[in-house]
C-alpha cells in the first residue's frame, strides 16, 4: 500500500485522552520512521468545531459528524457517559459513510458502544472497555463481545480502550505496510509488549463490576495460586463450598465464560508473559503453566493464538 490513508477520529465528548493518544501516535510515528506520508488524520466532533475530552483537554477538530469527507479510515472515539446519548447525528454520518463508500469504520474504547447502538456490529466479534462489559451484553445481545484486547475485524475493528488502542494501530500498520515497520514504531514508543488480538483483557478483582463475589473472587485466585498444578474447577467449588454448578453459573454471569476456559486462558497468558519476558526454556515455561508436555503445550498454544510458542518468543522477544 504506497497511497496516504485519511483517518478520521470522530471525537465524542468526554472522550477518553490516552486512547486518543494511543491511536494517533503511532500513525505520526509510522511516517516519521518511513519518511513518507504514509497517513493522515483529522478528527471530527458534534458541533465541528472542538472535542473536550474526560480529562478536560480541548481538541480543535475540522468536521462536524454531520459533514464527514470521504477517508479510508474512521474511528469512532468515545469515553463515559456514551450511553447518555442517542448520538443521532454521527450515526446518520456513519450510515450514509458504510452504505456508499469503502470506509472501514471502527470504534476504540467505549466507541463499540455507539457502533453496537447503530447496528453495525450485529453479527460481529467486538471489544469494549471492560467497564462496560455487563451492560453492553445485556444491551446488544446480537453482538459476539469477546474479553480481547482488540477485535482485527476487517470491516468494524474495535479497541478496548488504553495502551490497547496502541495494539490495534500497530496491528493495522503491519497489515498495510508490513510487521518490520509495526515493530519499528513500537520501539520508538517504547512499547515492548505488544500484545496481538487474542490477548485478554485483564481486571481488577476489586475494579471489576460484579467482581466483589466473595466465591467468585476465591476461585479465581485459587487458580492463581495454583497455575503449575491446576486443579479442577469441580475441586474448586467443593473448597468453596459450593456446587460446581453454581460455580459455572458464576463465571457466566460476571465473566461471560466458563471455569475451565478462563482458567485455560489465565494460565495461556502466564506462558506469554515467560516467553516474552524470561529466558526460561519452553519446557520450563509448559511445566510452569501446568502443561502435561511440550507438545501439548505447543498445540494448545497455537490454537489460541495461532502460533507456537518457539514462533511467539522470535517475533516479540
Amino acid at each position: 500500500m504506497t497511497a496516504t490513508q485519511h483517518v478520521i477520529f470522530a471525537l465524542v465528548e468526554d472522550f477518553t485522552h490516552v486512547a486518543f493518544a494511543c491511536a494517533v501516535d503511532p500513525l505520526r510515528i509510522a511516517n516519521l520512521i518511513s519518511g513518507r506520508p504514509l497517513y493522515r488524520w483529522t478528527y471530527a466532533s458534534l458541533d465541528g468545531v472542538t472535542a473536550r475530552s474526560s480529562d478536560d483537554t480541548c481538541v480543535q477538530v475540522q468536521h462536524r459528524f454531520d459533514s464527514l469527507p470521504d477517508c479510508d479510515r474512521l474511528f469512532v472515539l468515545s469515553g463515559i457517559n456514551m450511553q447518555t446519548g442517542d448520538h443521532p447525528e454521527l450515526l446518520a454520518a456513519l450510515r450514509r459513510m458504510d452504505r456508499f463508500k469503502e470506509t472501514r469504520i471502527g470504534a476504540l474504547c467505549s466507541g463499540s458502544w455507539i457502533l453496537a447502538r447503530g447496528g453495525f456490529l450485529n453479527g460481529r466479534e467486538a471489544a469494549i472497555h471492560w467497564e462496560y462489559h455487563d451492560g453492553f451484553i445485556e444491551e446488544f445481545p446480537e453482538v459476539n463481545l469477546l474479553r480481547n484486547v482488540f477485535v482485527a475485524d476487517a470491516r468494524h475493528p474495535t479497541a478496548s480502550g488504553g495502551t490497547a488502542t496502541a495494539d490495534l494501530m500497530l496491528h493495522l500498520i503491519s497489515e498495510d505496510h508490513g510487521h518490520e515497520l509495526s515493530v519499528a514504531v513500537a520501539d520508538q514508543m517504547v512499547y515492548n509488549a505488544v500484545r496481538e488480538a487474542t490477548a485478554a483483557q485483564k481486571v481488577s478483582l476489586q475494579s471489576r463490576n460484579g467482581m466483589r463475589n466473595r466465591h467468585l473472587s476465591a476461585a479465581i485466585l485459587r487458580m492463581k495460586g495454583s497455575m503449575d498444578q491446576p486443579v479442577s474447577p469441580t475441586l474448586i467449588a467443593k473448597e468453596l463450598g459450593i456446587s460446581a454448578r453454581q460455580l459455572e453459573r458464576l463465571f457466566g454471569k460476571y465473566l461471560n465464560t466458563s471455569p475451565k476456559k478462563y482458567y485455560m486462558e489465565m494460565r495461556l497468558e502466564r506462558a506469554r508473559h515467560l516467553l516474552v519476558q524470561t529466558e526460561m526454556s519452553i519446557i520450563d515455561v509448559a511445566v510452569a503453566c501446568g502443561f502435561e508436555s511440550p507438545g501439548h503445550f505447543s498445540r494448545v498454544y497455537r490454537t489460541a493464538f495461532g502460533v507456537t510458542p518457539m514462533m511467539q518468543r522470535h517475533r516479540l522477544a
